[in-house]
């Protein structure tokens, strides 16, 4: 929601200022990325780290947003539609480990994988997709990001090279964080040997839910163009409206 308030109060109400401030926008996109991808690993609550690399991946949306070109602003837009998806499908996952083994903390947790396999399986697909893994609506919309940054004319040279350097800074953490959370809870053997009735696996309905936020993160990784049909009308009014500002200001 604060993504979508920047594009539509700050671009569409107030572009002019929107352009002054936008440097300073992707100086706060950068170290949100960077904090946030640092301080993840450091928690030890499984909600607090999936908490961290959500306001991790909100960095690119900012930096798409400040960039000020066409395919920035795009990929603003595919990656906060791809991260409403993949960031409720994890909460919703964690929620559903909780109700089996009332943990929190992920060094209490471990060897899950082998009682509860749905859950596993599923937990696994979508911290994939939250790592940006090719064919996931993540890695379309950080590409494109990392594009919008390249083409920008709104910043010189050496600005672009230091902000796509810690944006993949940021790219390379994020497995760091994702795939330790899944070797904490899934792997190891606290779990191994419990009771078969001290677990149960996800039911039809947590699957249903799993599966229907799960197939738009593939269809846009897919086919990121239905997203792009829906925006790009209003991507180019936006860009327009600033270069009239600026040209009108200058």
């Amino acid at each position: 929601m604060g993504a979508y308030g920047l594009v539509r109060i700050n671009m569409e109400f107030l572009p002019r200022a929107h352009s002054i401030f936008a440097p300073w926008l992707m100086i706060v996109g950068t170290i949100q990325i960077i904090y946030a991808a640092s301080a993840s690993p450091g928690q030890r609550n499984l909600k607090k780290r999936i908490a961290y690399s959500s306001v991790s991946h909100m960095g690119f949306i900012i930096i798409g947003i400040g960039s000020l070109s066409d395919m920035g602003l795009n990929g603003a837009f595919l990656q906060i539609i791809s991260h409403g998806f993949i960031g409720a499908a994890l909460f919703f996952l964690a929620g559903t480990s909780y109700d089996r083994i009332r943990l929190v903390y992920l060094d209490e947790m471990g060897g899950m994988a082998v009682p509860v396999p749905k859950i596993f399986t599923t937990f696994s697909i979508l911290s994939m997709a939250s790592l940006a893994l090719p064919g996931m609506s993540g890695f379309v919309a950080e590409l494109i990001v990392f594009f919008g940054i390249i083409t920008s004319q709104k910043f010189f040279l050496i600005q672009k090279i230091l902000i796509t350097f810690v944006m993949a800074i940021g790219t390379i953490l994020t497995p760091i964080y994702s795939l330790s959370m899944l070797r904490q809870m899934f792997y190891g053997y606290k779990f191994f040997n419990a009771p078969n009735s001290y677990f149960f696996d996800s039911g039809p309905r947590e699957l249903f839910i799993s599966i229907s936020i799960f197939l738009p993160v593939i269809g846009i990784g897919l086919y990121p163009d239905f997203v792009f049909s829906l925006s790009v009308d209003k991507v180019e009014t936006l860009i327009s409206n600033f270069f009239f500002i600026n040209k009108k200001f200058s």
